[in-house]
């Protein structure tokens, strides 16, 4: 009666505290997240503003209107090159960073569960089966439960002689245990661990934006040597034809031999230069090859010149490009982050209650392993709680809270940054345009120039140095003139970039679903 009594009184102690772990499990501690103030943007983009445009010539790049239009999905599409948009859907699939930030989210996303597996209790077991034999030499001795009992004397109690004999135990245990959540320190965990989720979500976007934007530049750089490869092209045919002029008034006697020379290093110079397009081209072929996952030796796009207009870009409002930036807001959520890690260390000032509990089946024959008498069982429960620990959870606190503070002005940072970009690149697209005007304008110059030094020198009025300066004059500008193209295509990517790329916060998963489908796709791929 009296064992019977204390079982009840076991079990009665236990259900208390297992109410008061559920009562107490409602408590978190810890600061509340609070997303802190960004620096207030703009009405407007500052170089997108009318009066940014009252004076600029005609041609000269606008962006979109109206001024909420926003960028989609596949940015690249709005240049129109269908090699491009090729080339940027087997990036999408084949580049290996890429598929490493794709990896790391995918790690992430486990250590969620990983967190969230220590809401439960752990069960285990450790099933057994021994098999003994006492030495047939101890006649003399008799085992009992508290030991060795040598003979000649009263027969011990519990255990009869065993020497010689064989015995079987069979045992099934079930060990249960479980530590309550009782200030938060779990769920604080697992909301670190969703943050950081999120983080890695948004660091694997701002890496595929990267990559896109990167193969964008390299594809325009590329055309651009194609640009610049026809145009010597074209420099040394017109170079050839003016040797071959020389040539002719030197031998009717008009000329002389030193105009022939002079012609001669002209076309040689421009040979050399065409030749040396080759290289540049090369390298960026090869960038293409390797962003698009493909060996550079087996990789080759066909020679097409730049041709392609830049589009009018639609640049929203400044207060829209807090939710556009996947760095911003991967700077956000490391800020949520950190605030959740200082609760987890907070609730480190309070108890921990641990609720343990095992019981099985234990016999000797196999025939009674399931059967009343076989049954063992245990409850218990504790509690912890540190007394002295000379200042190591203040400090761990104080920590925390300063890592928390440095992300706060690191996001506030990349906010300035982010706005900082933006206005640089409208600005670079808005004057490169100017200057392309001009430089039209000045190419139409010099190859009038070198069409009058050309007709005075076959009457003979000019010496053919006059032909050699306005060659060098209109191939200067010329190069100016495609370099200046490159130059506003690259800009514009760089423009797209800065605007998040037609991304968006709403594509980051959600904290509380983070488990289930995530949000960051690979192609291919399902997380």
């Amino acid at each position: 009666m009296k064992k019977r009594e204390q079982i009840r009184n076991n079990q009665r102690w236990l259900c208390l505290a297992s109410l008061a772990a559920v009562l107490l499990g409602g408590c978190r501690v810890g600061p509340k997240y609070v997303t802190p103030a960004a620096p207030a943007p703009a009405p407007e983009y500052k170089e997108s503003s009318p009066a940014a445009y009252t004076n600029a010539p005609d041609g000269v790049w606008k962006p979109a209107q109206p001024q909420d239009a926003m960028l989609k999905g596949k940015w690249w599409e709005v240049f129109n090159e269908p090699e491009l948009n090729a080339l940027e859907e087997q990036l999408d699939i084949n580049n290996q960073n890429i598929k490493q930030y794709f990896e790391n989210f995918m790690a992430a996303r486990a250590q969620v569960r990983e967190a969230r597996s220590q809401y439960y209790p752990t069960v285990t077991t450790d099933p057994s089966y021994t098999r003994t034999k006492s030495p047939g030499t101890l006649r003399g001795a008799a085992t009992t439960n508290g030991g060795t009992t040598t003979g000649g004397g009263t027969t011990p109690t519990g255990t009869a002689a065993t020497s010689g004999n064989t015995a079987t135990v069979l045992s099934l245990p079930i060990d249960v245990s479980w530590e309550p959540d009782l200030w938060g320190k779990i769920r604080n965990t697992v909301r670190e661990y969703q943050y950081a989720a999120q983080v890695s979500a948004a660091d694997l976007e701002n890496e595929r934006l990267t990559e896109q934007a990167d193969l964008a530049e390299y594809y325009f750089q590329l055309r651009g040597q194609d640009a610049l490869q026809d145009l010597y092209d074209q420099t040394v045919k017109a170079d050839k034809k003016a040797l071959d002029l020389t040539r002719a008034l030197y031998e009717t006697g008009i000329d002389n031999d030193e105009s022939v020379a002079e012609a001669e290093i002209t076309l040689q110079n421009a040979q050399e230069a065409s030749t040396g397009i080759a290289t540049d081209r090369a390298i960026y072929e090869h960038a293409i090859a390797t962003l698009t996952g493909k060996p550079a030796s087996s990789f080759s796009l066909p020679v097409k010149n730049l041709t392609t207009p830049v589009p009018p870009i639609p640049l929203g409002v400044p207060s829209q490009l807090l939710q556009r930036r996947p760095d911003v807001a991967a700077a956000e959520r490391t800020m949520a982050e950190a605030n959740a890690l200082i609760g987890v260390e907070t609730a480190a000032y309070y108890p921990t209650l641990s609720l343990t509990g095992g019981g099985g089946l234990e016999s000797s024959k196999i025939s009674t392993l399931f059967s009343a008498p076989a049954l063992f069982w245990s409850l218990g429960a504790a509690a912890s709680e540190t007394i002295f620990d000379a200042g190591l959870r203040k400090a761990t606190v104080t920590q925390y809270t300063a890592t928390y503070n440095a992300d706060v002005a690191s996001y506030r940072q990349t906010v300035l940054t982010a706005f900082q970009q933006v206005e640089d690149y409208i600005a670079t697209l808005r004057v490169t345009s100017a200057q392309i005007v001009q430089e039209d304008i000045a190419v139409k110059s010099a190859q009038r120039y070198l069409d009058i030094a050309t007709s005075r020198y076959e009457t003979g009025l000019d010496p053919y140095l006059n032909v050699i300066t306005a060659q060098t004059t209109l191939l200067s500008d010329q190069q100016q003139q495609v370099t200046l193209r490159v130059n506003e295509m690259t800009a514009a990517v760089e423009l797209v970039q800065a605007l998040g790329g037609g991304w968006d916060t709403t594509q980051l998963p959600a904290a509380g679903t983070i488990t289930k489908n995530g949000a960051a796709q690979q192609a291919g791929q399902t997380p």
